[in-house]
């Protein structure tokens, strides 16, 4: 068979000088129409001829996609999309596909992230070490809980704790990016950070809609929740409203933080503003710890280089 490159681009610059019967001839040369004709041998070339218009755009959009300009520029009819063919009825017809940059801005888009570093949005379970047998387990209870959420989604989350530095965040990014591939959306939001953008939006009137998309995001992830300076509005009025919408609405939330749920709910307890608050410290717990399973994350500071 000839390199498709070595094909593609005569193709393409010869399809207008010459005339059908030609064209037709050409088409019929190129590899994928070849390997399509070797698939379906009990096709006559009488089908090729009637189905010339879908044949042509087969043959230049796959001889674009092998040059491809980027999805920003590409020339395809269906952008970011590239055919196959299909015989039906006597006749050839195309089935449009979504290319791999395609897929790629897709999954980019479905996931939001704020105060999160590039690093963590970019991990991935493929990309991730499994090099510490108590963090792997961590690690293959995310990935079982993708496969079940791509499976039906599910209302509970995960609550990731462990000591600074051993990868909770990381393994947090991966289960954002590894949902996008399913088309599930999500927020991924660094809580402390948040908690300062929120302060700031009162004054602009954006606080509404930013805790909006908090409480409707498909899958919200709160990173590192505990370390927050806590006041009595923001556990009261933003995160229990938050949480309480999300818990209404069966939608799950996964958090990682250096504290145990015990931990959590005694620094949701005290605020220097409001002193000990037991009861409220409760109630936004029954937001958290029924909806979650605890897992937790084990093995060395990564922040550091390895011994």
């Amino acid at each position: 068979m000839k390199r498709i490159n070595n094909v593609m681009v005569p193709v393409g610059k010869n399809l207008k000088a010459v005339d059908k019967e030609r064209q037709l001839k050409l088409l019929l040369q190129f590899p994928l129409v070849e390997e399509f004709r070797k698939q379906h041998p009990e096709l006559p070339t009488e089908v090729y001829q009637r189905s010339f218009s879908f044949l042509q755009q087969f043959v230049m959009e796959r001889s674009n996609c092998q040059q491809c300009p980027g999805l920003d520029r590409c020339p395809n009819m269906m952008k970011g999309h590239y055919p196959e063919l299909d015989e039906y009825g006597g006749y050839l017809d195309l089935t449009m596909h979504e290319c791999s940059k395609w897929k790629a801005e897709k999954q980019k888009s479905l996931i939001q992230s704020h105060y999160i570093s590039k690093e963590i949005q970019q991990s991935t379970f493929e990309r991730i070490d499994y090099d510490h047998p108590e963090r792997n387990k961590a690690i293959l209870t995310a990935m079982d809980y993708c496969i079940s959420f791509k499976e039906s989604p599910l209302s509970y989350g995960l609550y990731l704790y462990g000591a600074f530095g051993v990868g909770k965040s990381y393994i947090a990014g991966a289960i954002t990016n590894e949902l996008a591939k399913h088309n599930i959306s999500s927020i991924m939001v660094h809580f402390p950070a948040l908690v300062e953008e929120l302060k700031a939006s009162i004054a602009d009137n954006q606080i509404s809609r930013k805790i909006e998309a908090l409480k409707t995001t498909q899958v919200l992830i709160l990173d590192d929740i505990g370390a927050e300076s806590l006041t009595p509005w923001l556990r009261d009025e933003v995160l229990s409203v938050i949480l309480q919408r999300r818990m209404t609405d069966q939608r799950p939330t996964i958090y990682t933080s250096n504290m145990t749920l015990d931990e959590l709910e005694e620094h949701f307890s005290y605020t220097a503003k409001g002193g000990w608050e037991i009861l409220k410290a409760k109630r936004l717990m029954e937001r958290i710890r029924p909806f979650v399973q605890p897992v937790l994350v084990q093995g060395r500071n990564r922040r550091y280089p390895a011994e």
